[in-house]
């Protein structure tokens, strides 16, 4: 039997990278998915995933479609890595920031909650980094900095809603294959070395696949990790261990 048979999930930044990998495993796990991202366009293909465009920074179009949704499973994807020191940041950058990486998740919870408690249960996975409240990396300060809000909400709720059925879980990947990682290689002018340079922090001597981070959601998402909450799952390949 498919893992997620019969269970209702709403991934969040589902059109690449992570967020895709993830919608299509729980769609291959039997799940009932729906689909946002804000660019719609790239939502094709995800298996038979129900799909639609989503601005999550707007509070009341997240939360109306979280409730309509009606989630088992609720998958917080949408985030945005932003490069620089403290003294190069910007109060936008950090405004920007806060608002998609931590806002946004703070609202699809409020929303998904309540009707998970209705139903008995149910699980939240957010995408946090290990680079945030476990391990500190060079130019990402503000990234860093809102990476480790998520871990703390993430605790916080699933300490809230532990005897309630709901339960809360923070992914904390290393450095993964994704269009984002390309655009930003490709931002530092010169795209080789900084691949080179990536590959070089990481013990394993590669970066992480998006389906390794989608096997482990699948299992958050499943009745398998019924006896886990409030926990940071570190998925770097070695990285916080060097």
């Amino acid at each position: 039997m498919n893992r997620l048979e019969g269970k209702t999930a709403f991934v969040t930044a589902a059109g690449q990278g992570i967020g895709r990998a993830i919608a299509t495993a729980f769609v291959a796990e039997g799940a009932r998915v729906i689909a946002t991202d804000l660019d719609g366009s790239k939502l094709d293909g995800i298996g038979a995933a129900a799909t639609m465009a989503l601005d999550v920074t707007d509070k009341d179009a997240a939360q109306a479609a979280v409730r309509d949704a009606a989630p088992d499973i609720l998958v917080n994807c949408a985030g945005f890595v932003h490069h620089g020191t403290i003294l190069e940041a910007t109060d936008e950058e950090l405004d920007f920031a806060w608002a998609l990486n931590v806002r946004a998740m703070f609202h699809t919870m409020q929303a998904a909650i309540p009707g998970m408690i209705e139903r008995g249960g149910g699980s939240i996975v957010n995408i946090s980094s290990v680079v945030s409240s476990l391990i500190a990396a060079p130019n990402r300060c503000v990234y860093g900095t809102t990476k480790a809000a998520v871990i703390g909400l993430t605790k916080s709720v699933a300490a809230d809603f532990v005897t309630q059925g709901v339960r809360a879980n923070a992914i904390c990947p290393g450095t993964v294959e994704s269009p984002s990682l390309h655009d930003r290689l490709r931002a530092t002018g010169d795209y080789d070395k900084a691949m080179r340079d990536f590959i070089a922090r990481q013990p394993m001597g590669r970066i992480g696949r998006a389906e390794e981070i989608a096997a482990l959601a699948v299992y958050l998402g499943s009745d398998e990790s019924a006896f886990t909450t409030g926990q940071t799952h570190i998925i770097d390949g070695g990285w916080a261990n060097a």
